[in-house]
């Protein structure tokens, strides 16, 4: 039944503090934005929230539904809001069935909608004090903000069938079944997978995840990105799985450390397109090893700015491990870095190239871009900040200027 069906307008004056009250959270969305991000995130499968390709997707989902509903109630209040069944939610739903994830990740959307209403009722609150008009409006808000995600979701459940329709008629459902196993650490057997999947799991391999944040309008675009890397490393051709629309796993066996140059010369032809190295091992719990390390590698350059097009793990394995403990990080941060840890991000950054090129100024200079003078004059000034001599305690120091580097600076009240 459609939602429309039997549905009372509201009166003149509720469709007036419905308009307002939209209105007003169309001007400035941004701080329900955040509580339903955080509360959707704390909630989603691991697999899903591991991957940052994935979680843009939520998160975009998420906004762009509650910005359909509300703009749908500016110009016409209190009527019908037809289902969101934007491109950015078919993306959503092939990311769902290419990750192997069940419909209870459609609970995302319930969560959304809970956190999403009890906003809209404090607001309502706002706008009105009489109890009859007050009335009118929670009732009229909370059947057209639920009859909406109700149609959404069922629109939702039919294009993750006919996509999972799609997919179990082709190989990729196979191929992708066969690498969770792998990675999930399942009982299946080296030749098994091996004869599976077409890839020899016995061999030294070293994985990585090519993905974009932008929309891909040409999913060869990754795949030719993962070929460059393939044979920037002296590889014939990588083992690829798709696994979201926006991102692409991949291994390859190459007989030597990639070209790293030649890759990002690659990288300069693909606008948006970028690559997570993982670690180099063998068999079976190095292909997963790999695949896990290149994740963990993605989640710190989602959170750099996009000129980083390509990193690997063994750039970031430190803060990588020091990430899983982020309030304890930043309090190692605060202790180590002192003032220095709110400072101007150029005495920070050449602090940190001037340790990573063991103390050498020269060094340093020419890693920068920058002149000597200009690199003695920074370092002059961090040294001044840091809470106690770095002689000897550059490990210490290095460390935490690595963390704010990959983290992101931090206000010293977070």
């Amino acid at each position: 039944m459609s939602a429309a069906t039997g549905w009372e307008p509201p009166s003149e004056r509720i469709a007036a503090l419905i308009r307002a009250g939209a209105s007003t959270l169309i001007e400035d969305p941004d701080a329900l934005f955040g509580e339903v991000d955080a509360a959707v995130l704390a909630a989603a499968p691991r697999r899903l929230s591991d991957d940052p390709t994935i979680t843009a997707a939520t998160i975009a989902t998420d906004h762009a539904n509650i910005l359909h509903w509300v703009s749908a109630n500016v110009r016409r209040p209190g009527a019908p809001v037809p289902a969101n069944l934007s491109p950015q939610v078919l993306d959503l739903a092939r990311d769902i069935v290419r990750r192997g994830l069940d419909d209870t990740t459609l609970n995302i959307y319930r969560i959304g909608q809970n956190v999403a209403w009890r906003a809209w009722m404090s607001r309502a609150f706002t706008l009105t004090d009489d109890p009859d008009e007050l009335r009118e409006l929670l009732d009229v808000t909370s059947r057209s903000i639920f009859a909406f995600v109700d149609e959404t979701v069922a629109g939702l459940q039919e294009l993750i069938d006919r996509e999972r329709e799609q997919l179990v008629r082709g190989t990729h459902a196979e191929r992708l079944e066969t690498v969770n196993l792998v990675l999930e650490g399942a009982p299946i057997t080296s030749a098994r997978a091996s004869a599976r999947l077409r890839y020899e799991m016995s061999r030294r391999h070293t994985a990585a995840v090519v993905w974009s944040e932008a929309e891909v309008s040409d999913q060869g675009e990754l795949e030719r990105a993962a070929d460059a890397l393939a044979r920037a490393a002296g590889a014939r051709s990588p083992f690829t799985v798709v696994g979201s629309t926006r991102s692409l796993w991949v291994w390859y066996a190459g007989s030597q450390e990639p070209d790293l140059d030649a890759v990002r010369s690659h990288l300069q032809g693909s606008p948006g397109v970028r690559i997570a190295l993982g670690s180099t091992a063998t068999g079976m719990e190095g292909f997963r090893r790999g695949h896990l390390d290149a994740l963990a590698t993605q989640r710190l350059m989602h959170r750099m700015p996009g000129n980083l097009r390509i990193a690997s793990y063994e750039d970031v394995q430190l803060v990588a491990l020091s990430a899983q403990d982020e309030d304890g990080a930043w309090e190692f941060v605060s202790r180590t870095l002192g003032e220095l840890t709110g400072a101007d991000a150029d005495l920070r950054e050449t602090l940190r190239v001037y340790i990573r090129e063991e103390f050498s100024a020269s060094r340093a200079a020419r890693a920068l871009y920058a002149h000597r003078n200009t690199v003695l004059n920074r370092l002059a000034r961090a040294r001044e900040l840091l809470p106690a001599p770095l002689e000897h305690r550059g490990l210490q120091v290095g460390l935490a200027l690595e963390i704010v580097h990959w983290l992101g600076a931090r206000a010293p009240s977070e």
